[in-house]
């Protein structure tokens, strides 16, 4: 099994011109994916605690992302809906 990296806080992302931090879609997904690999059916909750840790440092922004990934964690973790082929 090959090491996998560590997650980069949110704050490695670009600011807008706000000064917020901006995480693309396809960030979020490729983060999710990355937790889901590092966590298995554990990520969602990494996700939630993450996001709980940049609640309580104040960082509204980062608390966002955090919660973005959860989703789509959940998403990617459902049971595929629809006609099977």
């Amino acid at each position: 099994m090959r090491p996998t990296k560590a997650l980069p806080e949110p704050e490695a992302d670009c600011p807008d011109t706000s000064g917020r931090i901006v995480i693309s879609e396809l960030d979020v997904w490729r983060a999710a994916n990355l937790l889901i690999r590092q966590h298995g059916e554990n990520a969602e909750l990494e996700a939630a605690r993450k996001a709980d840790v940049m609640l309580d440092r104040g960082d509204r922004d980062g608390q966002l992302v955090w919660m973005r990934i959860r989703r789509a964690i959940v998403e990617l973790q459902a049971a595929p809906s629809g006609p099977a082929h």
